[in-house]
């Protein structure tokens, strides 16, 4: 049998792990597929002939989601023969990450799409379509460890947060309970992670917080590291 012969032929894709924080939970939107596999799924699709990877991520996100675009990182590829039932299929994965993301509109081309708890997803209670859970835990793994050593975590926050705030983007993407008090002074002492905006907010405790923006760094000389479980 010739090399010729044995070169593979199939389509390449793309799927999209967007996530935002939504009444204090992690969140990953979702698609109703309208034809088989008739289940949730990631959104995504094929990739045309002349178009790259990155082009048809944004496509495929807003084409399927109606949202806004947010900015992609490319996290992985999935190449195993049976994952797609339909053909073989490989994907490559993109994370996309957004502060309190809107509802989807209603009736886009695949399907209604919505945010659900991506916990739901993780624990097998809500299965995907596809290897889709793979796809989105592998996404959640890598966002765990960009945080550490990153300020990928203020990506989920406004323009303006408070120390609060920020350390429960770290709770919720790590899935655990830090201590404020150690939260704060391991921040603070971040070079380049945060600066204060001079401002102050109103709490419900009557003490108001003080406000914080991102600051210069991209990466963190000093990383704040997942408590041992």
């Amino acid at each position: 049998m010739s090399e010729d012969s044995e070169r593979a032929r199939f389509p390449v894709a793309v799927d999209i792990v967007a996530l935002t924080i939504r009444d204090d939970a992690l969140r990953v939107v979702v698609v109703n597929r309208r034809k088989a596999p008739r289940r949730l799924a990631l959104p995504g699709g094929f990739v045309f002939a002349r178009e790259s990877l990155e082009k048809a991520a944004d496509r495929k996100f807003a084409g399927e989601t109606g949202l806004d675009p947010l900015p992609l990182r490319q996290i992985r590829v999935y190449s195993k023969p049976d994952r797609d039932p339909r053909e073989r299929v490989i994907t490559v994965s993109y994370l996309g990450i957004g502060h309190d993301l809107p509802d989807p509109p209603r009736g886009t081309a695949a399907g209604p799409a919505r945010w659900i708890p991506a916990s739901g997803v993780l624990d097998d209670s809500v299965p995907l379509a596809f290897d889709h859970r793979d796809v989105l835990r592998d996404a959640i793994a890598h966002l765990r460890a960009a945080v550490e050593d990153s300020t990928a975590a203020m990506d989920f926050c406004a323009e303006s947060f408070t120390i609060g705030e920020l350390r429960r983007v770290y709770e919720l993407v790590w899935d655990v309970t830090l201590d404020a008090r150690n939260f704060y002074r391991k921040i603070r002492n971040v070079p380049g992670f945060i600066e204060p905006t001079g401002t102050f907010r109103q709490t419900s405790t009557g003490r108001p917080a003080q406000e914080f923006r991102r600051g210069g760094a991209v990466r963190l000389e000093t990383p704040v590291l997942r408590p041992a479980s």
